[in-house]
């Protein structure tokens, strides 16, 4: 074993790669995962999470390792930060994070290693075979949970969104600012990346659980959950509002608007009110007071209606960061001709949010259901007298698509 894991040692200074083993209060373990590491690379970074145990008597001894560490102990998310930080500026490229719990096996290094040639920028994930029976309840739900909210964020579907052993591609993490320090920072990390552009990708590796009797884990449920769900629900807010309908708007060109128009119109069997009605949807949904949950709420009412909810859902984008606004203005200004603001001289710039009319909330709010009404119905009258001359006429149908 020790002549076939030395051979990737000349690996790891190739591909400009550390393991960094973040640990805290794992004195039985500790060193045997060193030690492990070490048969495949003498680039390892050991993060002391403010340990309290025989640690730091047990890290005194490697002379041959990279040692960042604090006293007072701030969590996984905290130690990975400072790892990966340090790393970055030791001039690494890449970083492997290995848990110093002893649950993962060393020898799962090489699989990430061979994974960078086929996907050089992506963060790669050891992803564990959550079925057997070793498996704690908490580990396989949270993985379950884990998992959904990721792809709701992401749209990506992967495997294993938990496991803590991973490889980063340092250089587009580096400019980002993270706020997390628990455990929910390997959240943060891979749904903000992959906002970003980076790739997700996993490897299948092993995982070993020790009997419960012996098992650590400085996992706590109830608080480490709360801190991911708050966290989730978060980050799928910012979703909604921001990265999706940015991303919609950066998709669109002529070809996909082409395609969207064959689509959801010429191909539509349906009538032309009902095409009409769900535009009109859409757009009072964009408009409406209901900050966060205009595009939920507008599925719901499109699917009760059965009406078409791709243009329900893709009408409701009026409401993206560039339109924000635009969209308060015309709100707040309608509402001034129901309720006088006595407190807010209001004029438009690019600047406008909630907080600037906060004061007079009422006008806003009435303003944006007759706003939302008004640009609802004109939109809709427009849209019902364009689809009527275009889906009758053949030949404009063949202009409008034309390449």
């Amino acid at each position: 074993m020790l002549e076939t894991a030395g051979k990737y040692k000349e690996v790891f200074e190739q591909k400009n790669c550390c393991v960094i083993i973040p640990t805290y209060n794992n004195e039985k373990t500790l060193a045997s995962v060193i030690n492990g590491v070490l048969e495949y690379t003498n680039h390892v970074i050991v993060v002391n999470d403010g340990s309290t145990d025989s640690t730091s008597q047990i890290l005194s001894t490697y002379k041959n390792i990279e040692l960042v560490g604090y006293k007072k102990n701030k969590g996984k998310g905290y130690a990975l930060r400072k790892g990966l930080r340090f790393a970055w500026e030791k001039g690494y490229k890449y970083a492997i994070t290995i848990d110093s719990d002893g649950q993962h096996y060393v020898t799962d290094l090489p699989k990430f290693l061979e994974k960078i040639d086929e996907s050089p920028n992506a963060i790669i994930i050891g992803s564990r075979n959550m079925d057997q029976s070793s498996v704690p309840g908490k580990s396989s739900f949270g993985h379950k949970f884990s998992n959904f909210w990721f792809r709701v964020e992401t749209g990506i579907n992967a495997p294993d969104t938990q496991s803590g052993f991973r490889l980063y591609p340092l250089e587009p993490l580096h400019k980002m600012i993270f706020f997390t320090h628990k455990y929910e920072f390997e959240i943060e990390v891979i749904v903000r990346a992959a906002w970003k552009g980076v790739d997700v990708t996993s490897v299948p590796i092993q995982v070993y659980y020790a009997p419960k009797e012996t098992r650590i884990s400085h996992f706590r449920p109830f608080r480490d959950f709360t801190r991911i769900s708050i966290l989730n629900t978060f980050l799928v807010f910012y979703a909604l509002l921001v990265v999706k309908p940015f991303k919609f708007v950066r998709s669109l060109n002529r070809k996909n608007i082409q395609e969207f128009y064959r689509k959801q119109v010429l191909q539509n069997e349906e009538p032309n009110h009902k095409i009409v009605f769900a535009l009109m949807l859409g757009l009072f949904m964009g408009v409406a007071p209901v900050w966060g949950y205009q595009m939920l709420i507008a599925f719901g009412i499109a699917h009760l209606l059965k009406l078409n909810k791709v243009i329900v859902i893709v009408a409701s984008n009026i409401s993206i960061p560039p339109m924000i606004p635009i969209i308060l203005f015309a709100s707040f200004k309608t509402g001034g001709l129901f309720i006088e603001a006595n407190k807010l001289s209001l004029k438009y710039n690019s600047f406008i949010n909630l907080d600037m009319i906060k004061d007079n909330l009422l006008q806003y709010i009435l303003g944006s259901l007759a706003f939302g009404v008004v640009l609802a119905l004109i939109v809709g009258i427009i849209a019902y007298v364009l689809l009527s001359i275009f889906r009758k006429n053949p030949q404009l149908q063949e202009e409008f698509v034309k390449p």
